[in-house]
């Protein structure tokens, strides 16, 4: 039965309602109304969105429904404009490029961009040339299967950003649903996955590690000073390998992160042991004036990320510095009574439950002052006589 301008103005049924020349009307489970058009285009069938309901009434979408109808029985692409040939509807690249220039300045990391066309140009090269509203379900299923067992953060990440961009498609009227949603969700094969925590070390070989670290013939002095500094902290990697002079407040023994640089996007304050103090005024003697506490071989640019764990290595020990994070944790919850709260803020993790979250509005600064000058003395055991001079600029 065809439709009516009544019918289509109460109908409430989630579905699809069919009129003539192709012409649907889809509800949504949500109410939400929008025309598209099955056709026949170079003997494949093809369907996509003409527009939304109310903006498009009923006699304009049969209008355009049957221009369409009418350009597909000449043998022609509908989908393509007339004024310079080129499709209407993106491909599935050009929809790409859109929705990268659309994120890009909102993500905080510069080569996300890279990352999301590098993956998907390498794993779904085979839906790139193909009109964004033409991908199915079993095309995306084509891009995952080879991957989702063998690379499974890899499928993970390409499923996600497939997603992205289709649903950017759908803002756009280009299709009416997202073929790498819940559809392929259940398709997919089930994947047992353990997660892998980064390598740690026992709390009590802290001292030793440390202890080789200062005395590494072949390190410069500054990646020691920065692997040391960032152990006593609990920092991340890129906290401690980033971190200014202007975040460092010595009078007051505090180095504040800005939210920039901060994963929760949130300043944090790290309170510095003497031996913090120790490491930092030895670091001036290196500073080469571009602002970075640690800079790295290249003039203004700091540490590398790998260099970190190359030294740990190369001295006997299979860890990762986002590892002592863990060590930390681990050695706060065994040795000490520190709440829960506190090992939580020194670690700058974010409060999951809302409601707690909520409620905690203090950094609880002074008790983790306490934790990290405990966890300072522990680190160095001064007792064990392992602290060795730091490395001035000329043995470097």
């Amino acid at each position: 039965m065809k439709l009516t301008a009544r019918k289509v103005e109460t109908i409430t049924k989630p579905g699809k309602h069919v009129d003539d020349f192709g012409l649907a009307l889809r509800v949504s489970p949500k109410g939400r109304k929008t025309w598209n058009q099955r056709l026949t285009v170079r003997g494949k069938q093809v369907e996509s969105a003409i527009g939304r309901y109310p903006a498009m009434s009923l006699a304009e979408a049969r209008d355009e429904a049957y221009r369409r109808w009418n350009i597909a029985q000449t043998g022609n692409d509908p989908r393509t404009d007339g004024a310079d040939g080129k499709p209407a509807v993106p491909t599935f690249a050009e929809a790409m490029a859109k929705v990268i220039a659309i994120h890009s300045p909102t993500w905080r990391n510069p080569k996300s961009g890279q990352q999301w066309e590098s993956s998907l140009t390498t794993y779904a090269s085979s839906i790139m040339a193909m009109p964004v509203s033409d991908i199915e379900p079993r095309h995306v299923m084509e891009v995952l299967t080879p991957i989702w067992a063998v690379k499974r953060e890899t499928a993970r990440r390409v499923k996600q950003r497939i997603s992205a961009i289709c649903r950017w498609a759908i803002a756009q009227g280009h299709r009416m649903y997202d073929p790498a949603g819940n559809v392929l969700d259940s398709a997919l094969p089930r994947v047992s996955r353990q997660r892998k925590h980064h390598d740690a070390l026992p709390y009590d070989r802290i001292a030793e590690c440390l202890q080789a670290v200062r005395a590494a013939p072949r390190a410069l002095p500054g990646v020691k000073l920065s692997l040391e500094f960032a152990v006593l902290t609990a920092c991340r990697s890129s906290e401690v390998r980033k971190a200014r002079w202007d975040e460092i407040d010595f009078e007051n023994r505090v180095f504040e992160i800005p939210a920039s640089r901060m994963k929760a996007n949130r300043p944090h304050r790290v309170p510095l042991s003497p031996r913090c103090i120790e490491i930092l005024e030895v670091a001036r003697e290196l500073n080469d004036g571009c602002g970075l506490v640690f800079p790295g071989l290249k003039a203004g640019t700091p540490i590398s990320e790998v260099t970190h764990v190359k030294l740990l290595r190369q001295l006997g020990f299979d860890v990762t510095l986002h590892g002592f994070r863990s060590t930390f944790r681990d050695w706060a919850s065994e040795q000490t009574a520190t709440p829960h709260a506190v090992m939580e803020q020194a670690l700058a993790h974010t409060i999951k439950n809302k409601a707690e979250a909520a409620y905690a509005r203090s950094d609880l600064f002074a008790k983790r002052r306490l934790l990290h000058d405990q966890w300072a003395d522990h680190c160095v055991d001064v007792e064990a006589g392992n602290v060795m001079a730091f490395p001035s600029r000329d043995s470097a």
